[in-house]
C-alpha cells in the first residue's frame, strides 16, 4: 500500500498496475475521500511509493485527466477535479451496479440459485453492520 494514497497493487492480478492505480484514485474522488482541489503526489513520488514505473502510473494520471477527474497546473502539480454531484452519484452507481453483475456471474457459474445469492448478500449485509 502506498503511504501517499492507500492504493492496493495486486501483482498477481490479470488487470495491468496502471488500470489498478487509476480505479482505485477514481474510487477514492467518486467517493468523497479526495475532495476537489485536494493535491495529489507527484507521478515520480507516486511511483516510488507503489514501486512501480513512472510510465505506469503516468499513464493512470493521464488516463484520469483525460476522464476529468484529476487536472494539472504546470508549475503547481496535480490536483482532484471539481465532479459534478450527478456524474459522481452516476459513477458510483455504475461501479456498484458492475460489482454486482459480476458477482451474480460467479455465483451463477457454481450454479446458486437465485434465492441462495440473495440469501448470502442479505447476510453479508447484515454481517456488514456489526
Amino acid at each position: 500500500m502506498s503511504s501517499l494514497l492507500p492504493i492496493k497493487i495486486n501483482e498477481n492480478s490479470r488487470t495491468p498496475i496502471y488500470d489498478q492505480v487509476e480505479s482505485q484514485i477514481k474510487t477514492l474522488i467518486v467517493s468523497g475521500e479526495l475532495s476537489a482541489g485536494t493535491a495529489l503526489p507527484s507521478i515520480r513520488k507516486l511511483a516510488i511509493s507503489l514501486s512501480c514505473s513512472v510510465i505506469t502510473t503516468r499513464r493512470s494520471y493521464q488516463n484520469l485527466e483525460q476522464k476529468g477527474y484529476i487536472k494539472t497546473q504546470q508549475g503547481k502539480g496535480t490536483f482532484v477535479a471539481e465532479i459534478n454531484t450527478r456524474d459522481q452519484d452516476s459513477e458510483k452507481q455504475e461501479t456498484v451496479k458492475k460489482a454486482l453483475i459480476e458477482a451474480a456471474r460467479v455465483g451463477k457459474d457454481y450454479h446458486y440459485s437465485d434465492d441462495a445469492l440473495l440469501n448470502w448478500f442479505e447476510r453479508i449485509l447484515r454481517e456488514g453492520k456489526q
